[in-house]
């Protein structure tokens, strides 16, 4: 401790503040490495929650005492305490996004509550319900769902109910196979409203699906033939492969669908043909006979006339015969239904390397592949994809010279650290400040503390004499060594003074300085 006083108070104001400075950003240095040694790991609790929301999520977080932190728009809290947190606040109902849900119909009793009233806190809490689970998506940030029910009213006609869902992406745009899924979700929860009448709005990119819009089948269409292409490619390349060596053939394949959907019926009737299909035959005869008297005559209205004359008899009969028949034509009905994704045309192009040789002395020439290989590498494409040529299908196959490749280079790693990736980055920081701490240790402090006290003018009078001794004495060794005829020998004497000069050169050079500042006579007295 005395040594350290020692040095310190031999030393003078700018080498005491540099040291007091040097002192302090060590300080400074191992109080910021313990801060971040000592400060949690804080991760994602919510993010992209409206105002209200996430002023709720905060006063719960505030009233169990955890530690968080705001961040733009989004909540952290500690990593190791972050999945309890959100199972504690899942319990309170929070974060409550999309609204209220059926938990609005718990407050609502019997007693003054109109049906009325009881209807559109139903469709308010359904709408509530529909948004959370739209927002279960993590690519969704809001949402917003509107159902339009209409009432029954008597002597009217019934009509279907329609809803609008507007979105909000946390990135980028909502796709139509999103737009659809959501349409389908909201048809589905909602009784007797079809997914014709529900619209799905983007509030940046604006209307998706409008009502009676569909895309599923064009998207689903699309997705399919370039899966077919796709496989078409892969066999060819791999027929190829087989003849020409593998990575020596690129093959691109080209579909052109027709993505128009049509349905057509047809109905035909063959008025030449026709079938019995039932018959009725009806049958019907009727007879009749009968007597009667005479005729009318003159001698029959006089008192004494013939009034005994008889009459003669009468017959009669009838008969009816019906036959009904019934026919049926014959027709024909016919529906063809058409989807998307039927292919108009396949065009195909594909180029194989030609052949290498390589000479005695290591040369190596290339030369095309015959024609007559190229005409059956080309029957087993055309045989692969189908060739139609009344469709219109091209395939072009050509022979051409590969570029040489390369060494094989480099095995990618993914960079992961193993278990200290998380952490990496603290690590980091803290290995910089710990250097700059102990470079400020070795380079800054420590030198200025051992460095040696400046010697009183007493001490520094006697070294002068001692150093002047030992001149005197080194100038009559090199007079003596000039003497000498062996050069080894001086270059000897003149090293041991160069020696002597460097061993000491702050004690030599302070002397020097006074000895040429000191007045004449005493310079002469000296030498």
């Amino acid at each position: 401790m005395t040594q350290i006083l020692s040095n310190w108070d031999a030393l003078d104001g700018r080498r005491k503040l540099v040291i007091v400075l040097s002192v302090a950003a060590a300080i400074l240095a191992m109080v910021g490495i313990g801060r971040i040694a000592s400060q949690p790991d804080m991760a994602l609790l919510y993010g992209g929650l409206d105002p209200a929301s996430a002023g709720e999520v905060i006063a719960a977080l505030e009233q169990q005492g955890t530690m968080y932190e705001v961040r733009g728009n989004a909540i952290f809290t500690p990593s190791t305490d972050r999945d309890q947190t959100r199972l504690t606040l899942a319990g309170q109902g929070l974060p409550t996004a999309g609204g209220v849900g059926y938990e609005l119909l718990d407050s609502m009793t019997g007693f003054g509550t109109t049906s009325q009233m009881f209807d559109a806190a139903y469709w308010r809490a359904k709408e509530g319900e529909l948004a959370r689970t739209i927002l279960a998506s993590r690519e969704i940030r809001a949402a917003r769902v509107h159902i339009a029910n209409p009432q029954n009213q008597p002597f009217s006609r019934k009509e279907e109910p329609s809803a609008s869902i507007t979105v909000t992406m946390a990135r980028g745009q909502l796709s139509g196979q999103q737009a659809e899924a959501i349409r389908h979700l909201v048809s589905a929860a909602v009784s007797g409203l079809p997914p014709r009448s529900v619209a799905v709005i983007d509030s940046e990119a604006g209307v998706i699906l409008g009502a009676g819009e569909s895309e599923v089948a064009g998207l689903a269409a699309q997705n399919a033939t370039m899966a077919r292409a796709e496989t078409m490619k892969s066999n060819i390349e791999r027929l190829l492969a087989a003849r020409v060596g593998p990575g020596r053939a690129v093959v691109e394949v080209n579909i052109d669908a027709d993505m128009d959907s049509e349905t057509i019926s047809e109905r035909i009737v063959d008025p030449t043909s026709r079938v019995t299909v039932s018959s009725d035959t009806e049958e019907k005869s009727d007879s009749s006979s009968g007597s009667g008297s005479g005729g009318v005559t003159v001698a029959s209205n006089l008192p004494d006339g013939d009034t005994d004359a008889t009459g003669g008899s009468s017959n009669s009969s009838s008969a009816l015969t019906r036959e009904r028949l019934n026919f049926e034509v014959s027709e024909t009905r016919r529906e063809r239904v058409t989807l998307p994704g039927q292919i108009r045309k396949i065009s195909v192009a594909v180029i194989v390397d030609g052949i290498s040789e390589t000479a005695a002395d290591g040369s190596k020439t290339w030369k095309p592949r015959p024609e007559e290989e190229l005409t059956a590498l080309r029957a087993l494409v055309e045989s692969a994809v189908g060739f139609d040529p009344a469709r219109g299908d091209v395939v072009t196959l050509e022979t051409l010279k590969f570029p040489e490749t390369g060494g094989e280079g480099t095995l990618m790693s993914d960079g992961s650290g193993g278990f200290l990736s998380g952490d990496m980055i603290r690590l980091l920081q803290t290995a910089v400040l710990g250097l700059v701490a102990i470079i400020l240790g070795l380079f800054v402090v420590r030198p200025l503390l051992s460095k040696a006290p400046e010697m009183s003018e007493p001490e520094l009078a006697g070294q002068q004499v001692e150093i002047l001794a030992e001149g005197a004495d080194v100038t009559a060794d090199i007079e003596m060594a000039a003497n000498e005829e062996i050069e080894d020998a001086e270059r000897s004497k003149l090293k041991n003074l160069r020696n002597v000069i460097s061993d000491r050169s702050e004690e030599s050079a302070a002397v020097l300085r006074r000895w040429i500042e000191a007045p004449e006579n005493t310079r002469q007295s000296t030498s």
